[in-house]
């Protein structure tokens, strides 16, 4: 994997992107998104699979990981952005790779190349140490108005 120096790295963002996950509202929070450890330019996300995020034929929704790959692929951003700046995703391909009935997802994200506008992240999703889920998208990084 691609080595990427991350000079402008800030845990505290990091620390408060973990305790907001704790509180989360929205889709994140109706899925159960947890932000379960996180490093210079990654991050991982847990989810609990449960009954109602699952399809009539008791497999977990495709839906379910690619709002998590999504939510992951923004995310890992935030702590080597530049202050007040934003995340927008631009485009995300995924191959699901394997069912998935139960247990918990692992999410880790990876950023791979960052430029001042731009991040390419990796993502692999486990459910019980199974890859299920391969995913590598970009992100427009928005600066603030000066």
């Amino acid at each position: 994997m691609t080595t990427t120096a991350f000079e402008n790295y800030d845990e505290k963002i990091a620390a408060g992107l973990q305790r907001a996950h704790e509180q989360e509202g929205g889709l994140p929070g109706f899925l159960g998104i947890r932000l379960a450890e996180y490093w210079a330019g990654g991050m991982r996300f847990e989810v609990e699979v449960r009954d109602e995020l699952l399809t009539p034929f008791k497999n977990l929704h495709g839906g379910v990981l690619s709002a998590t790959v999504d939510h992951a692929l923004g995310t890992v951003c935030y702590p080597v952005m530049p202050k007040g700046a934003w995340a927008a995703t631009t485009e995300f391909k995924l191959n699901l790779l394997a069912p998935v009935t139960g247990g918990t997802l692992s999410t880790s994200a990876q950023i791979i190349s960052l430029t001042k506008r731009t991040a390419v992240v990796r993502i692999e999703v486990t459910n019980e140490d199974r890859l299920v889920c391969a995913a590598q998208g970009t992100v427009l990084i928005m600066l603030p108005k000066s």
